[in-house]
């Protein structure tokens, strides 16, 4: 494991050093578990961005989508705990 060195204002370290003592963990713990925490979000994050991106050069050069309402209802029917068929693309406009 690698060694860093930070260094914080006082008050966000005498905030942290609370707040670990409340979860009953030390000040280190809490700012790896922070750490890994937000890196894991950024992570999921440009992942998602990157779906999306990918799904809308799809569509575009595709001509076809599924419409958000019909996309929405499957969703909550999944969330449901049904199993909904799987709605197909349908087109929007001619494609290139």
């Amino acid at each position: 494991m690698a060694a860093t060195s930070l260094k914080l204002p006082d008050d966000l370290k005498r905030r942290i050093e609370a707040l670990a003592a409340g979860l009953q963990k030390t000040p280190h713990a809490f700012m790896v578990d922070a750490l890994e925490r937000e890196a894991a979000r950024l992570e999921l994050r440009a992942r998602f961005a990157a779906d999306a991106a990918d799904a809308e050069s799809r569509a575009l050069a595709s001509g076809e989508a599924i419409p958000l309402d019909i996309a929405f209802d499957y969703l909550e029917s999944r969330a449901a705990g049904e199993q909904p068929r799987r709605p197909r693309a349908r087109r929007w406009r001619g494609s290139k």
